[in-house]
């Protein structure tokens, strides 16, 4: 009996957690950025990110990786940099989101149309301009800033009802070197 409780109690646990990838694919000092604009209902509507998605069954972060970026945008990632994970706790209100961030500038295809929004190239030095969930500039900076270059990072970021909270980060495994809590 108590056997079946606690796998009940994982059962509940797990099903509050969504794995997810998100990419941003790098060329000629532009970043391929998803402007989520085609769905009525999307939790991210109106927010440009990079491109990703929820995991399949079975799926390793990499795989899902591959799979949604060529989903997304038709695009095949032939070399990509894992840039670290960001756990977003009660993101939409009810589920933890846990999302695998990389990076690519090595890929090869034709764009095709998104059925998530509209894919935009835009210039590196115009991404924090962009309506962007709040927190984002910060792991942004963490990719594109030489500061940060090789290093991996394990951040949280806290929102309540779409805002932006606070966050913490350890940059390879060693060290907690930025916290706004």
């Amino acid at each position: 009996m108590v056997y079946l409780k606690q796998m009940t109690m994982i059962s509940i646990w797990r099903d509050k957690m969504i794995l997810s990838s998100l990419c941003y694919i790098k060329k000629d000092g532009k970043t391929l950025m998803l402007k989520r604009d085609k769905r009525e209902k999307d939790f991210h509507k109106g927010k440009f990110n990079g491109v990703g998605g929820k995991f399949e069954s079975g799926e390793i972060p990499e795989e899902c990786l591959l799979r949604e970026v060529y989903e997304e945008t038709g695009l095949k990632l032939v070399d990509y940099q894992y840039e670290g994970i960001i756990s977003f706790p009660k993101f939409d209100g009810v589920n933890d989101w846990y999302t695998f961030v990389y990076t690519s500038d090595d890929f090869t295809g034709d764009i095709v149309d998104s059925d998530e929004g509209t894919l935009h190239w835009i210039n590196d030095g115009e991404l924090a301009n962009l309506n962007l969930w709040e927190g984002d500039p910060y792991f942004l900076d963490w990719i594109y800033s030489p500061e940060y270059k090789n290093r991996t990072f394990s951040a949280k970021f806290i929102y309540i009802d779409k805002k932006y909270i606070s966050h913490e980060v350890i940059f390879n495994g060693r060290e907690k070197n930025e916290s706004n809590y």
